[in-house]
């Protein structure tokens, strides 16, 4: 009988068969997984070049020129009247147009996913209206609507309701700027919620209520706080929409953006340097928790929290 070669016949397709040990990838394996980033060294010195140039180098300066005033003088700008009152406005109208997009976005992003209806697609692009509509242009269309004689302003003064220069109109441009953060954060949880899960608890007798308490809110909860949370931040730097809006009365509408510019047209270059980075570390918080958060939500994700 004729003898058998030695080496194996070529795999069908004209490809070699890989001689790796089972378990191990060949060689063209292990290539191909390899990032698509050519050189870590040169994408990693071009990201720190931009990360010093655009947020490391203007923060540095901020906190250099804020360092000039000292801590008693950075104490006094902080504590005057004036500037106490701006934080007060800013803070309070931020928290309360959180929580009515904590609420109104939880429903608008249900309704999205959960429900079928004509005009659906143009609402939906709508949420990000804000996103592309430039802040200035959206502080003059809403000063128009809620002036005295707009067109929602005008039956609002009928009721003794006043929105446009008064702290109601502050919330109102807040919330219309921070409003995607919500929708956006929470709807993509929604559509990836399997339906399995509330059939379930139907069949074992559980109210809608129940299942949405019980179910469903646990399920959206981190990313709802972190929507909301991007959403509040989002609203302390708010300066366009709100500039326009609130009317600028020291004490009673004057944000804390609108009083760091003005300390920057009075050349008071250390006063606003000190609001501005109080506004920093009030927004680096932020960051944390939401940081925090959407850490938390991972291992939840995952089964490990």
């Amino acid at each position: 009988m004729p003898r058998l070669s030695t080496f194996a016949a070529p795999a069908s397709g004209g490809e070699a068969q890989s001689d790796a040990p089972p378990g191990r990838p060949s060689r063209p394996q292990r290539r191909a997984r390899r990032s698509v980033i050519p050189g870590f060294r040169l994408s990693l010195g071009v990201t720190l070049l931009y990360l010093a140039l655009i947020v490391l180098l203007p923060i540095g300066a901020l906190l250099l020129k804020a360092a000039d005033v000292g801590f008693l003088g950075y104490i006094a700008i902080l504590t005057s009247p004036r500037t106490l009152a701006s934080f007060q406005v800013t803070l309070t109208t931020a928290a309360i147009a959180a929580l009515f997009n904590a609420v109104y976005g939880l429903g608008l992003a249900w309704v999205l996913v959960r429900y079928e209806f004509p005009g659906k697609r143009l609402l939906d692009a709508m949420v990000d209206v804000p996103f592309a509509l430039p802040t200035a242009v959206a502080g003059l269309a809403l000063t128009a609507l809620f002036a005295k004689n707009g067109w929602f302003g005008a039956p609002l003064a009928l009721w003794g309701i006043q929105v446009a220069y008064a702290p109601a109109g502050i919330v109102c441009a807040m919330a219309f700027t921070s409003i995607p953060f919500v929708v956006r954060t929470v709807q993509p949880v929604l559509e990836d919620m399997e339906p399995e899960l509330e059939e379930a608890a139907a069949t074992l007798g559980a109210s809608d209520l129940t299942i949405f308490r019980k179910v469903i809110f646990p399920t959206l909860f981190p990313a709802f706080l972190a929507g909301t949370s991007l959403a509040f931040a989002r609203s302390l730097g708010e300066f366009g929409a709100v500039v326009f809006i609130a009317g600028n009365q020291p004490f009673r509408t004057e944000i804390v953006a609108l009083l760091t510019f003005i300390r920057l047209e009075e050349y008071d270059y250390a006063a606003a340097a000190a609001i501005a980075v109080t506004m920093l570390a009030i927004a680096f918080l932020m960051l944390l928790v939401v940081n925090a958060v959407q850490a938390w939500h991972q291992r939840h994700a995952l089964g490990e929290g």
